[in-house]
């Protein structure tokens, strides 16, 4: 890891916000940094919104301390996760019945409004997970106003925002089960005239890992702006993501999980991440009804697989596990992206009616290289879009919006070809309000994704040009409100996919052409705070219907289940707040699942061509308690059990079983100077 840059940044940081700090003592106005929400920051922005949101706070981030995004978007309506390793250092999220084993494919993830994937077309959406404890709150966005945030915005949108610099200096700090040990140095400032303002984020975690997946992490943010006179603000982020995992696609037989085995299946693989990004967001107000939103970017980022070979696909002895050669493979990739992105809002009164109109573009590129390989990929895409609210009375809003996506994909070197496309996306979203504190939404819109991430395929392979975009047809409808304490929105949706790309263990993980698919089902989310301090929450999605159509080469599944769609999912949690203290008893649970397309039911090895396993993944249910004191204001303690009864139970398959993680406990404090 590059311990001297690191170290550079920190040094240079913190000088930079010594000398803020020194200058702000006569200023203690709330600031807070251009970036780019998907929802916003208010209650009003949500009534704006003609499609399910959800929100997970700050608050609830600082009681669960979870250790990745994944461990707090579980409990999302609508998501569902495909665990590896409880470290999430890559990421599986489906979202409505579009699977969670296709790694992130039909999601747009977010960071302060920028993409986060190596590619949107030339990179595998989960090869980059960032750190939660630099997070400050998290939007999921569904419905037709996603359209503004694509491509691959099928399912819906989630923008991590990151927290915003704080004057002073604070210091956390967690150990737990599985050699967990991690720190947390916040420290920011602001001049006296709270017209600059900066800050320092730096995450370090050191973990044997379950099962000795042990792990490193280094993440760094760095942020700071500035006011450009009354009307505008210039910020800049810059991040700095180094990680070595113990992990690998290879995992358990089935005896050795009836066993509770906890040694590593693969303990000398090692997956290697680097990235480095950097970020300016300017914001113009230009008069009260008009706001101008610019955002460039640029990110840079390696991945390294190192692998060794195994005598053969099926050489997993049921006892003592794989049966290694010594031919290490290396599968290192490199991927730069970078994007221009600018937004119009404003409020106009056209058609003698109350209208907010908000008009954008996107240009970026992206490019792909293999170490050895004389083949390289380029993907180039530019977007426009408009949305415009028309407030027809004081209960009923109807917003029409498109967005028109063009792509070309190249590859280069000693094998060529392209493929390109302009694809209009059209959506339809409309609110009707009941009563003051009860609304009615719904909306239909065209969904729009990659042909296939390059990445997903082999660099030899030749069927690129033959994977065509992926379009379906959204269509829901919701209501939500609150009442008394009581909060509640429930939405039903139905996502009508011509020609998806599915990726599926029978296949080896690579994605094909699924044809016709069909997911139907309803999500809700519901939460009563009692006055004696008491709270209950709870989410539920069910999927009745997600299913295959027609044949998908010359296998018949019509009719079949998608890989990695869990019928039922769903959380509840019982709170309780006394004074300082706050708790949280989470029960969550899993529904069963296909893993492939054949929807086989009894786990099995894979083939000598193919070792992905297959199988029916049994239902699970997991409790966790959250505990938070404040002993002062200075001074604030954590405790978390995971897993409290210590189920054993299969979180997914690959090469073999990924078991879910045992029990575990996990104790920190946080200390603000």
């Amino acid at each position: 890891m590059k311990q001297k840059k690191l170290a550079l940044a920190i040094i240079s940081a913190l000088s930079v916000m010594a000398q803020a700090n020194a200058q702000s003592t006569s200023n203690n106005k709330e600031i807070e940094l251009p970036r780019i929400d998907v929802v916003g920051n208010s209650l009003e922005d949500i009534k704006k919104t003609p499609g399910a949101v959800s929100i997970v706070t700050k608050e609830e981030i600082q009681l669960k301390q979870p250790i990745s995004t994944e461990a707090v978007l579980k409990t999302v309506p609508g998501i569902t996760i495909k665990p590896e390793e409880e470290s999430s250092i890559v990421s599986n999220i489906g979202m409505r019945g579009l699977s969670s084993g296709d790694g992130n494919k039909y999601v747009v993830i977010l960071e302060d409004g920028v993409p986060i994937a190596p590619g949107a077309f030339t990179g595998n959406q989960r090869y980059y997970n960032p750190r939660v404890q630099r997070m400050e709150s998290i939007e999921v966005l569904k419905g037709s106003s996603a359209l503004k945030y694509g491509p691959n915005n099928v399912a819906g949108v989630i923008n991590f925002k990151t927290k915003q610099p704080e004057d002073g200096f604070a210091i956390t700090t967690r150990v737990g089960s599985f050699g967990y040990k991690e720190g947390l140095i916040e420290a920011g400032g602001k001049t006296a005239d709270g017209n600059m303002i900066g800050g320092i984020n730096i995450v370090t975690i050191d973990s044997d890992g379950f099962q000795h997946k042990g792990y490193k992490t280094e993440d760094v943010m760095l942020k700071a702006g500035m006011a450009l006179g009354d009307k505008q603000w210039l910020g800049v982020k810059l991040t700095h993501y180094d990680n070595e995992a113990n992990i690998s696609y290879r995992g358990l037989s089935l005896a050795q999980f009836q066993n509770r085995v906890k040694d590593n299946p693969a303990p000398n693989d090692y997956f290697y991440t680097q990235r480095n990004s950097i970020d300016f967001n300017h914001e113009w107000n230009i008069d009260p009804d008009i706001k101008l939103s610019s955002l460039m970017y640029y990110t840079k980022m390696n991945r390294d697989y190192h692998r060794y070979g195994v005598t053969s696909n099926l050489a997993l002895n049921s006892s003592t596990g794989w049966v290694f050669n010594d031919t290490l493979g290396k599968n290192d990739r490199d991927f730069e992206r970078r994007g221009f992105e600018s937004r119009l809002k404003i409020n106009h009164n056209n058609f003698g009616i109350k209208n907010e109109l908000e008009v954008g573009v996107r240009l970026a590129d992206e490019k792909f290289t293999q170490d050895g390989s004389t083949i390289g990929y380029q993907g180039n895409n530019y977007a426009l879009f408009a949305e415009n609210k028309f407030y027809i009375n004081d209960k009923f809003t109807l917003i029409p919006g498109v967005r028109v996506e063009n792509y070309e994909l190249k590859r280069t070197g000693t094998k060529t070809g392209v493929t390109k496309d302009t694809v209009l996306v059209p959506g339809l979203g409309s609110i009707y309000q009941i009563s003051p504190n009860t609304q009615l939404y719904g909306s239909v819109y065209k969904g729009f994704a990659a042909p296939s991430n390059i990445s997903d395929l082999s660099l030899d392979d030749n069927t690129l040009a033959d994977l065509p975009a992926q379009v379906s047809t959204n269509y829901e409808i919701g209501v939500r409100g609150t009442e008394s304490g009581l909060r509640y929105e429930l939405t039903a949706f139905l996502i009508d996919f011509k020609n998806q790309n599915v990726t599926s263990n029978s296949q080896n993980g690579t994605p094909t052409t699924a044809g016709s698919t069909i997911h139907q089902g309803f999500e809700m989310a519901a939460g009563y705070a009692f006055k004696n301090g008491f709270s209950l929450d709870g989410a539920l999605t069910y999927i009745p219907v997600a299913k295959f159509r027609g044949t998908r080469g010359t296998s018949a599944i019509d009719g079949n289940r998608i890989t990695y769609t869990p019928e039922f999912a769903g959380n509840i949690t019982i709170g309780y707040k006394y004074e300082k203290l706050k708790t949280a008893l989470v029960a969550s649970y899993i529904g069963s699942q296909f893993t492939d397309v054949a929807n086989t039911t009894a786990i099995a090895a894979g083939t000598s061509s193919s070792g992905f396993w297959t199988g029916k993944l049994e239902s699970y249910t997991l409790l966790d308690l959250h505990t938070s004191y404040s002993v002062d204001k200075q001074l604030s303690i954590y405790g978390t059990i995971n897993n409290i009864t210590d189920k054993n139970y299969i979180a997914s398959l690959r090469q073999g079983i990924y078991a879910g993680p045992s029990r575990s406990v996990m104790v920190g404090a946080r200390y603000k100077f």
